[in-house]
């Protein structure tokens, strides 16, 4: 199975992966430079880089670089008695650049409104394939959004299961209204999405908060959600309010959000509001 194509494939899946390229050689190794191996999120692998010990300790580094999404730099010396005992008498040394590979992170838009259509703008600039879903054939168009990848016009519940939402989806809830909201935060709760944002004002998701507690789903569920959503950028216009969630889009997509975050689940111990305007 050749690598790129594996890794074109996995992308196009939405899943995870980890490319080691030999990137230095000195001396004698049992590969050669630029050999590469694939590390699928499962640990499988595709192609190789001469195996033994040091393929073992790259495949390791592999799993954790899947895991924190950081690339690792490895070196190894094959000296003569660390090569007899990995059963590669070369003596040579190796760097191994193990890198990384994301699947493009796709933007679920709940609601075709105005703020919808400039944060799928915004979001596509960003490197995010943005979707959008609206059950109002006049809003979902692909005259109000020549950008998005798709343009679903149908009911939430109806079309939610067919989406591929995974862990490196970002789903954005901005529809017409707040039972739209909840209906859609309902179904986005149980999905492993990295970003759940819903628009409006901090006493209005405490409100839609509660009426799904009633319901019961239990209150952690929701700690991971982010609203109100977007920097708190004074935004006012659905232009500066689809930036604010790109934004924080970003954040989260590299791993920057920590304090964001906390300030959008400050939502929860308190009443006062910091509003942003509903579509």
């Amino acid at each position: 199975m050749d690598v790129y194509s594996e890794l074109v494939r996995l992308r196009g899946l939405g899943q995870k992966c980890a490319l080691a390229t030999i990137v230095e050689v000195r001396g004698s190794i049992p590969s050669y430079e630029s050999a590469k191996l694939l590390v699928r999120e499962d640990g499988s692998m595709v192609g190789t880089i001469g195996g033994g010990c040091v393929e073992a300790e790259v495949w390791n580094a592999a799993r954790e670089v899947i895991e924190t999404e950081k690339p690792r730099r490895l070196s190894f010396n094959l000296g003569q008695d660390a090569a007899y005992d990995n059963g590669l008498i070369c003596g040579g040394q190796l760097e191994v650049f193990v890198e990384p590979v994301m699947p493009i992170p796709h933007a679920f838009i709940f609601g075709g409104g105005h703020i919808s259509k400039s944060l799928s703008k915004v979001a596509t600039l960003a490197g995010f394939a943005s979707v959008v879903v609206d059950n109002r054939e006049a809003f979902a168009s692909r005259e109000r959004f020549p950008e998005a990848e798709d343009v679903h016009a149908a009911e939430y519940e109806e079309i939610f299961p067919r989406l591929p939402i995974n862990e490196s989806s970002y789903i954005i809830i901005v529809t017409r209204g707040h039972r739209d909201d909840m209906r859609v935060l309902q179904l986005a709760i149980g999905t492993s999405a990295r970003y759940i944002a819903m628009i409006g004002s901090k006493r209005k998701v405490l409100n839609v908060v509660r009426e799904l507690e009633k319901q019961g789903i239990p209150h952690s569920a929701f700690e991971r959600i982010y609203a109100p959503m977007g920097l708190d950028i004074g935004a006012i216009s659905p232009e500066e309010i689809a930036i604010s969630v790109a934004a924080e889009m970003i954040a989260v997509r590299r791993g920057t959000a920590s304090n964001w975050r906390a300030l959008s689940l400050s939502v929860f111990a308190s009443d006062s509001a910091r509003t942003v305007t509903s579509p």
